[in-house]
């Protein structure tokens, strides 16, 4: 029975950091911007309205949701980009047909896409340190979120990599779908706050859920309970892992 192959997750995992690194500052200086951008137009125009939610500044409110925002978007991007480019230029049959398990494989893109993805939420926590005094009140539940999250849309990102056709289809889900649900799912806002139908609508959204467990982990409130946070993101975090075996079970749009 074949080992775990070390070598060749870490030779997968360096190369994708390479890429990452070939374009440190832009990867790193754009998240310092937008972040800064967003603090300017929310924080300002509308933290001069809105100055509390539930207790929290404004301006502090919406800092996990501004990391989540980004570290969806992120997540996608790198994981899809990341196993879409052999596929692209033909190299995956190479991959496929190397000592490497279908482990070892998500193991390396994923965990090189979420290094790069935790990295850019580092880098807008601290930006946002420059603009509102944070509190971190549960950091092991803020870590295990953080860390989780990035995961999962990592395998997301991963999906979608294998499933795109085109470099457009790449952008299709992350854009199309994503990035609405992250601005309907209490990013810049509570839930609360919406009228009782909007609200129960709402709740439908899967991304409430991930962004309300973060939240609380910071400043121990959220639209949903922790538990039920938890739950939602490991459920997505399973849904993820059952497809991506399927698809190496089937070697769908792999082999063609």
């Amino acid at each position: 029975m074949m080992g775990f192959n070390a070598r060749g997750v870490w030779a997968i995992y360096k190369f994708e950091l390479h890429r990452f690194r070939r374009t440190l500052l832009t990867g790193l200086l754009t998240p310092v911007i937008t972040t800064s951008l967003y603090f300017i137009v929310f924080g300002s125009a509308i933290g001069s309205r809105m100055t509390e939610i539930g207790g929290v500044p404004y301006g502090a409110f919406i800092v996990p949701g501004l990391i989540m925002l980004s570290m969806f978007t992120e997540s996608i991007f790198n994981a899809s980009f990341g196993i879409y480019m052999p596929k692209w230029s033909g190299t995956i049959y190479e991959l496929l047909s190397a000592p490497i398990s279908a482990f070892e494989t998500v193991l390396a893109y994923v965990g090189a896409a979420a290094t790069k993805s935790m990295i850019v939420g580092l880098v807008i926590l601290v930006t946002a340190n420059f603009f509102v005094d944070l509190q971190i009140l549960h950091p092991f539940w803020t870590a295990a979120f953080f860390v989780l999250i990035a995961t999962t849309f990592c395998l997301f990102g991963f999906i979608i990599g294998i499933w795109a056709k085109s470099f457009e289809q790449l952008q299709v889900i992350p854009m199309l779908i994503i990035m609405p649900l992250t601005f309907l799912g209490g990013a810049f806002y509570s839930i609360d706050m919406l009228p009782a139908a909007w609200r129960t609508v709402t709740l439908f959204n899967p991304i409430v859920y991930l962004i309300s467990g973060f939240r609380w982990s910071f400043y121990g409130k959220g639209d949903v309970s922790v538990e039920i946070s938890m739950a939602a993101t490991l459920g997505f975090f399973g849904l993820c892992l059952a497809v991506i075996w399927w698809i190496f079970r089937t070697g769908y749009r792999l082999k063609s």
